[in-house]
């Protein structure tokens, strides 16, 4: 299978009997197992498209920042505590020039 490429980073997938293990190539030329026994039974693109979506999650290229919620604050008398809007985070990316402008390769 192609290695993978994803934030300046390499992922090879390889079959291992019916499943696939992912591993990354790590700036020394060694190398770390990301998983092992995933996608049992999948077809090579399958398990390609299901490793790409893995390796995202478990490699994320930014950090979210989750600022307050300002319209729907909790009262307790006269104390305003304003939580976290968890369902509008921002994501910040480490690859990018700014959130709307992404870099391109």
């Amino acid at each position: 299978m192609q290695p993978i490429r994803y934030n300046d980073m390499d992922f090879t997938v390889e079959k291992d009997g019916d499943r696939w293990n992912i591993r990354c190539t790590l700036a020394d030329g060694s190398s770390a197992t990301a998983g092992t026994g995933l996608f049992a039974g999948l077809p090579e693109a399958e398990a390609r498209a299901r490793a790409l979506a893995l390796i995202r999650t478990l490699f994320p290229v930014g950090v979210k920042s989750v600022g307050p919620d300002v319209a729907h604050p909790n009262t307790i008398g006269d104390l305003k505590i304003v939580g976290p809007d968890v369902a509008h985070p921002n994501f910040v990316y480490w690859d990018k020039d700014s959130v709307s402008c992404p870099k391109e390769p």
